[in-house]
């Protein structure tokens, strides 16, 4: 017998996966990249546009279970307004928890999301981690 979402997830969770933030494409990006759960076969293409050494904005699009689009959706929101040190000290835990705790089994979504974040500073480069100045 099958379960049905709702009896696995909570109703934080439930509604980033119904009404995911910041979904779709961000055509004036500064950066966009895509990370794949090889495991799994979870995929996030995360973009965001930085003004002033911060993410201005943020979009995602993701392919996978309900935990990986909620969990990249709880990321976009996280991402708005950061400057680099803080996309660094961005947790999976910290992504679990603003969703009310993912279940154990579904936790890789939130590394997913970080992996991201890791995959994104890699790509802004030097320009954006090292400080907070803006990109040229």
């Amino acid at each position: 017998m099958a379960t049905t979402p709702g009896a696995v997830f909570n109703e934080i969770i439930l509604g980033h996966f119904r009404a995911p933030h910041n979904a779709g494409d961000l055509p004036d990006a500064s950066a966009t990249v895509e990370v794949t759960n090889p495991v799994c076969g979870d995929v996030l293409r995360l973009a965001v546009r930085v003004a002033a050494g911060r993410v201005a904005a943020a979009r995602f699009r993701t392919q996978g279970c309900v935990a990986a689009i909620a969990s990249s959706s709880a990321l976009t929101d996280a991402l708005i307004g950061k400057s680099p040190a803080e996309l660094r000290a961005i947790t999976p835990q910290q992504i679990s928890s603003s969703l009310g705790d993912l279940p154990p089994a579904t936790f890789h979504a939130a590394q997913l999301a970080t992996d991201a974040v890791v995959a994104l500073l890699k790509k802004l480069g030097p320009s954006f981690s090292a400080t907070s100045a803006p990109l040229r």
